[in-house]
Order: structure tokens, then C-alpha cells, then sequence
């Protein structure tokens, strides 16, 4: 079933209006020196710049840069009607009519791309706020008890005044598995046994202790 045409009283009027509007554009133009298609191309540039920060108003809301464009192609275009009506001599236009005319294209390229590619404003209250995120706290990882060694036990360090450690002397039994877990390291990461002088570097002790813990590792 097909629906009756229906005639807008309001659209017939816009499209009077802008064919009234475009002529004027166009004669203006034309008096103003430019001919052929160059004199059709001025109303078409003045229309799209009106149309375009019309949008620019419509979807973006008020901003001074759409204000701006919009009036400028506004009086543009009623400057056109008004100047046709015979307020102007057409046969002479004056000079500010030409260099204006001339200027236009300029002017409205630079107006089209502004509103083209400047930002938009954010509105603020619109945004809506970021919900609060709860924190857990990471349980702490277990510590491993380090191995420790008590003073009497551990080693000394040769001094002049101390005399020679002998391979007979005893080794601590934890400085013994602490050598152990060493030297299982080494062959982990070389592949090979660990020697008494890297033995030795590792645990800090000194020559003849490191033999007599790498002879109980063997």
C-alpha cells in the first residue's frame, strides 16, 4: 500500500529560498567579475560553509569557533540578497566588492577545514565517573629460613697470629649441607663438579677447609 505524496509547505518554501539565495550569490559573483562556472561555484561554497557550521552547532553544541563560520557565511549571504536588491550599482561594482569576491574562496577553505578537524569539546558531566576498584592485598610469599651459622662455628679468617687450619680439623655439619647445596647449583648451571677453588670463592673459607669439605662431597 503506497502513502499519499504529501506536499511540505515548509520544504517548498526552503527550496524558494535557497534557488532565490544562490541566484543572488551567483549574479553578485558575476558582477564582481568572475565568469562561467567560476561565478556558479561562489553560492555553492557560501551555502556549504553556512551548512557546515550549522552542523557543527547541531551535534557539538555552541562553540565560538561554529558561531564564528556560521555568521560569516550568514552575512555572506545576505549580503548577496541585499546587495542584488539595488542598493549596488552591478554594471560598477566598487573595488571592496571585488576584493572580497576575490578573497572568498580563501576564506572559505580555511573556515571549511576548521570545522572539519578542530577538536570537539568533552562535556565534563557527561563522563561518567570511573567505579572504585577494590585493592586485595597479595599474600606475603614464604620465606625460607636462611641457613645460619653460628660464630664459633664459622670459619675465621687467617691472621697472622692464627695458625693454619688443618684438613683434620671438623667442619660445622651446616656449613657441610650448605656446601652441598652449592656445588648442586654449579653442576646445574655448568654441568660439571664444582672445584675446590670455586668451592672456596663461594663460601668464603679458607684453603684447607674448602679441601676438607670438597673431600666430604666426593
Amino acid at each position: 500500500m503506497t502513502r499519499p505524496l504529501r506536499i511540505d509547505a515548509v520544504l517548498v518554501q526552503a527550496v524558494i529560498a535557497g534557488a532565490l539565495s544562490f541566484a543572488h550569490l551567483h549574479d553578485l559573483a558575476e558582477a564582481a567579475g568572475q565568469s562561467g562556472w567560476k561565478a556558479w561555484a561562489y553560492p555553492v561554497s557560501v551555502d556549504l560553509l553556512l551548512v557546515a557550521a550549522w552542523r557543527r552547532l547541531r551535534n557539538d553544541g555552541p562553540s565560538r569557533l561554529a558561531w564564528c563560520w556560521f555568521l560569516i557565511a550568514l552575512v555572506a549571504s545576505l549580503g548577496a540578497n541585499v546587495a542584488t536588491a539595488g542598493f549596488l550599482d552591478l554594471q560598477h561594482p566598487p573595488a571592496w566588492l571585488r576584493f572580497g569576491i576575490a578573497g572568498w574562496p580563501a576564506l572559505a577553505f580555511l573556515g571549511g577545514t576548521l570545522l572539519a578537524h578542530s577538536p570537539t569539546a568533552v562535556d565534563l558531566d557527561s563522563v561518567p565517573e570511573p567505579e572504585p576498584v577494590e585493592v586485595v592485598p597479595a599474600e606475603p610469599a614464604p620465606v625460607s629460613e636462611p641457613v645460619s651459622v653460628e660464630p664459633s662455628e664459622a670459619a675465621p679468617a687467617l691472621t697472622a697470629a692464627e695458625p693454619a687450619l688443618t684438613t683434620a680439623d671438623p667442619v660445622p655439619a651446616a656449613l657441610v649441607d650448605h656446601a652441598r647445596k652449592v656445588a648442586a647449583d654449579h653442576r646445574s648451571r655448568t654441568g660439571t663438579p664444582i672445584d675446590t677453588d670455586t668451592l672456596r670463592a663461594r663460601l668464603g673459607v679458607p684453603a684447607p677447609m674448602a679441601e676438607a669439605i670438597a673431600a666430604q662431597l666426593a
